[in-house]
């Protein structure tokens, strides 16, 4: 693949670098953010917890930001001549759809806790727990920036495979 190669310009390399870097410290910091969020409080004499291991869309959020933190991290110590270098590419679409499948349905969620839903008679939460709603918000806007870097990375990357193939 023309990317993995050594004879890649130093600036393509440099920046190809740099978005992974990029990438895996926005996964990491909306996993972190996200496994951190925790608040409590009560309404009228109920007390209650909000907690993202609470909601499987904000679990299954966390561990697709892990899982692209770790590729990021183990795609920056893959040698350029390695064989698995051509994985990098299939990976790149498999961990960039994981991100976006995470955050897409975090959001939704996120959108039921701050406005509720009428016809379901689910009541918004985050007028009690306003902490943790900014925190899961945090969350979610680091892991757009995420999947946002992850897109940059495939685009990136499907250029320089099929860039010498036009030549």
């Amino acid at each position: 693949m023309h990317y993995c190669h050594s004879n890649m310009d130093k600036t393509k390399r440099v920046c190809f670098l740099l978005l992974r870097v990029l990438a895996l410290g926005a996964t990491i910091a909306a996993a972190i953010v996200m496994g951190t969020s925790h608040e409590k409080s009560s309404f009228f004499t109920v007390q209650f917890e909000a907690k993202f291991s609470h909601t499987s869309a904000f679990t299954y959020f966390l561990i697709v930001n892990v899982i692209g933190g770790a590729y990021s991290l183990l795609v920056l110590f893959l040698p350029t001549e390695s064989l698995l270098c051509r994985l990098v590419i299939a990976m790149d679409v498999v961990v960039t759809m994981l991100l976006t499948s995470g955050v897409s349905a975090a959001l939704a969620i996120a959108y039921v806790g701050k406005k509720g839903n009428s016809y379901a008679g689910w009541l918004p939460i985050c007028g009690q727990v306003e902490g943790y709603c900014h925190q899961v918000g945090g969350a979610l806007a680091t892991g757009f920036a995420g999947v946002i870097i992850y897109m940059l990375i495939l685009l990136y990357s499907l250029h320089s495979a099929i860039n010498p193939l036009l030549c």
